[in-house]
Protein backbone atom coordinates (compact mmCIF):
# COMPACT_ATOMS: atom_id res chain seq x y z
CA UNK A 1 0.00 0.00 0.00
CA UNK A 2 2.90 2.92 0.50
CA UNK A 3 4.12 1.97 -2.92
CA UNK A 4 1.05 2.84 -4.23
CA UNK A 5 0.51 6.16 -2.34
CA UNK A 6 4.49 7.11 -3.01
CA UNK A 7 3.53 6.32 -6.95
CA UNK A 8 0.31 8.40 -7.01
CA UNK A 9 2.09 10.76 -5.44
CA UNK A 10 4.61 10.81 -7.90
CA UNK A 11 2.18 10.63 -10.53
CA UNK A 12 0.41 13.72 -9.72
CA UNK A 13 3.65 15.51 -8.91
CA UNK A 14 5.37 14.76 -12.13
CA UNK A 15 1.94 15.45 -14.24
CA UNK A 16 1.76 18.98 -12.67
CA UNK A 17 5.25 19.77 -14.03
CA UNK A 18 5.34 17.87 -17.10
CA UNK A 19 1.86 18.52 -18.01
CA UNK A 20 1.03 22.12 -16.91
CA UNK A 21 3.81 23.94 -15.77
CA UNK A 22 6.44 22.97 -18.23
CA UNK A 23 4.54 23.90 -21.96
CA UNK A 24 3.36 26.75 -19.82
CA UNK A 25 6.33 28.36 -19.42
CA UNK A 26 7.56 27.01 -22.62
CA UNK A 27 4.42 28.60 -24.31
CA UNK A 28 5.47 32.21 -22.55
CA UNK A 29 8.83 32.02 -22.83
CA UNK A 30 8.61 31.55 -26.53
CA UNK A 31 5.96 34.24 -27.07
CA UNK A 32 8.12 36.37 -25.59
CA UNK A 33 11.25 35.47 -27.56
CA UNK A 34 9.81 35.31 -31.25
CA UNK A 35 6.00 36.60 -30.74
CA UNK A 36 6.44 36.08 -34.38
CA UNK A 37 7.15 32.51 -34.79
CA UNK A 38 4.89 31.22 -32.19
CA UNK A 39 2.13 32.43 -33.59
CA UNK A 40 2.60 30.66 -36.87
CA UNK A 41 4.76 33.03 -38.99
CA UNK A 42 1.40 34.57 -40.79
CA UNK A 43 1.24 37.20 -42.99
CA UNK A 44 -0.83 40.22 -43.13
CA UNK A 45 -1.28 42.38 -46.73
CA UNK A 46 -4.07 45.47 -46.07
CA UNK A 47 -4.49 44.23 -43.01
CA UNK A 48 -5.59 40.86 -43.56
CA UNK A 49 -4.15 36.85 -43.04
CA UNK A 50 -3.28 36.00 -45.99
CA UNK A 51 -1.40 32.82 -45.21
CA UNK A 52 1.83 31.91 -43.12
CA UNK A 53 5.33 32.05 -44.51
CA UNK A 54 6.15 28.06 -43.92
CA UNK A 55 2.59 26.68 -45.28
CA UNK A 56 2.49 26.90 -48.81
CA UNK A 57 -0.77 27.92 -51.52
CA UNK A 58 -2.16 27.05 -54.38
CA UNK A 59 -1.55 29.74 -57.41
CA UNK A 60 -2.65 29.23 -60.79
CA UNK A 61 -3.36 32.18 -62.18
CA UNK A 62 -0.42 32.69 -64.92
CA UNK A 63 0.36 35.91 -63.47
CA UNK A 64 1.29 34.05 -60.07
CA UNK A 65 4.67 32.25 -59.35
CA UNK A 66 3.01 28.11 -58.79
CA UNK A 67 4.04 26.82 -55.82
CA UNK A 68 5.09 22.93 -56.27
CA UNK A 69 2.59 20.10 -56.42
CA UNK A 70 0.60 19.29 -53.26
CA UNK A 71 -0.26 15.47 -52.31
CA UNK A 72 -2.94 17.08 -50.44
CA UNK A 73 -4.03 19.74 -51.75
CA UNK A 74 -2.15 22.69 -49.43
CA UNK A 75 -4.37 20.94 -47.05
CA UNK A 76 -2.67 21.81 -43.19
CA UNK A 77 -4.65 19.68 -41.66
CA UNK A 78 -3.83 16.44 -43.45
CA UNK A 79 -0.29 17.12 -44.09
CA UNK A 80 1.84 14.83 -45.80
CA UNK A 81 2.71 12.60 -49.01
CA UNK A 82 1.30 10.40 -51.18
CA UNK A 83 3.70 7.94 -50.45
CA UNK A 84 3.47 6.68 -54.02
CA UNK A 85 6.76 4.52 -55.19
CA UNK A 86 9.04 5.60 -57.85
CA UNK A 87 7.71 2.32 -59.64
CA UNK A 88 4.36 3.68 -59.51
CA UNK A 89 2.21 4.27 -62.24
CA UNK A 90 -0.12 6.92 -60.26
CA UNK A 91 2.90 8.63 -59.50
CA UNK A 92 4.40 8.54 -63.48
CA UNK A 93 1.19 9.37 -64.51
CA UNK A 94 0.65 12.69 -62.32
CA UNK A 95 4.56 13.43 -63.29
CA UNK A 96 3.70 13.43 -66.76
CA UNK A 97 0.34 15.36 -66.89
CA UNK A 98 2.29 18.31 -64.30
CA UNK A 99 5.23 18.77 -67.48
CA UNK A 100 2.79 18.68 -69.94
CA UNK A 101 1.34 21.26 -67.88
CA UNK A 102 4.31 23.17 -66.71
CA UNK A 103 5.31 23.09 -70.57
CA UNK A 104 2.51 24.11 -72.31
CA UNK A 105 2.03 27.39 -69.75
CA UNK A 106 5.72 28.27 -70.10
CA UNK A 107 6.96 28.58 -73.26
CA UNK A 108 10.33 29.54 -71.97
CA UNK A 109 13.59 30.41 -72.09
CA UNK A 110 14.31 31.99 -76.04
CA UNK A 111 12.20 29.30 -77.23
CA UNK A 112 14.87 26.94 -76.31
CA UNK A 113 13.67 23.36 -75.42
CA UNK A 114 14.44 23.07 -71.62
CA UNK A 115 13.58 20.71 -68.64
CA UNK A 116 11.08 21.60 -66.15
CA UNK A 117 12.24 21.62 -62.33
CA UNK A 118 11.96 18.53 -60.59
CA UNK A 119 10.70 20.74 -57.47
CA UNK A 120 7.70 21.34 -60.13
CA UNK A 121 7.51 18.12 -60.95
CA UNK A 122 7.34 16.27 -57.69
CA UNK A 123 5.16 17.31 -54.44
CA UNK A 124 7.16 17.80 -51.28
CA UNK A 125 7.63 15.09 -48.19
CA UNK A 126 4.77 16.88 -46.61
CA UNK A 127 2.41 18.67 -49.31
CA UNK A 128 2.95 22.11 -47.92
CA UNK A 129 6.63 23.24 -48.77
CA UNK A 130 6.18 26.95 -48.95
CA UNK A 131 9.55 27.17 -51.10
CA UNK A 132 10.18 26.69 -54.97
CA UNK A 133 13.81 26.81 -56.53
CA UNK A 134 15.47 29.27 -58.12
CA UNK A 135 15.85 27.17 -60.91
CA UNK A 136 11.94 26.84 -60.46
CA UNK A 137 11.24 30.57 -60.76
CA UNK A 138 13.31 31.42 -63.38
CA UNK A 139 11.40 28.64 -65.47
CA UNK A 140 8.24 31.04 -64.72
CA UNK A 141 9.75 34.09 -65.19
CA UNK A 142 8.56 34.84 -68.68
CA UNK A 143 4.83 33.46 -68.15
CA UNK A 144 4.55 35.66 -65.05
CA UNK A 145 6.65 38.65 -66.81
CA UNK A 146 3.81 38.50 -69.84
CA UNK A 147 0.86 37.69 -68.11
CA UNK A 148 1.37 40.89 -65.99
CA UNK A 149 3.13 42.89 -68.85
CA UNK A 150 6.02 44.25 -67.15
CA UNK A 151 9.59 43.67 -67.91
CA UNK A 152 11.24 40.26 -67.32
CA UNK A 153 14.52 42.34 -65.61
CA UNK A 154 11.63 43.72 -62.82
CA UNK A 155 10.48 40.06 -62.20
CA UNK A 156 13.87 38.34 -62.03
CA UNK A 157 15.33 41.39 -59.82
CA UNK A 158 12.11 40.36 -57.21
CA UNK A 159 13.12 37.48 -57.57
CA UNK A 160 16.84 37.67 -56.94
CA UNK A 161 15.68 40.03 -53.48
CA UNK A 162 13.48 37.38 -52.23
CA UNK A 163 15.95 34.69 -52.87
CA UNK A 164 16.81 32.95 -49.32
CA UNK A 165 20.37 31.24 -49.27
CA UNK A 166 21.22 28.30 -47.60
CA UNK A 167 20.05 27.71 -43.78
CA UNK A 168 23.34 28.49 -41.70
CA UNK A 169 25.18 28.95 -45.32
CA UNK A 170 25.18 25.15 -45.96
CA UNK A 171 22.10 23.41 -45.56
CA UNK A 172 19.70 22.95 -48.28
CA UNK A 173 19.67 24.99 -51.50
CA UNK A 174 18.57 28.62 -52.25
CA UNK A 175 14.76 29.07 -52.39
CA UNK A 176 12.07 31.58 -52.66
CA UNK A 177 9.56 31.59 -50.82
CA UNK A 178 6.53 31.43 -53.06
CA UNK A 179 3.86 33.53 -51.52
CA UNK A 180 6.01 37.12 -50.23
CA UNK A 181 7.61 36.73 -53.91
CA UNK A 182 3.56 36.88 -55.10
CA UNK A 183 3.07 39.20 -52.48
CA UNK A 184 5.64 41.48 -53.49
CA UNK A 185 4.86 41.50 -57.18
CA UNK A 186 1.40 42.37 -56.24
CA UNK A 187 2.74 45.64 -54.23
CA UNK A 188 4.94 46.37 -57.41
CA UNK A 189 2.08 46.95 -60.04
CA UNK A 190 0.31 49.54 -57.73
Amino acid sequence: MKNLLISLKLFAVLSLLTGILYPMCITVYANQLAPYQTNGSLIENNGMTVGSELIGQKFISEKYFWSRPSAVDYNALSSGASNLALSSQDLFKQYKQRKLLFLGQNSNVNDQVVEVPQDLLFASGSGLDPHISVESANFQLKRVAGARQISQDLVRNLVNQFTESRQFGILGEPRINVLLLNLALDRELK
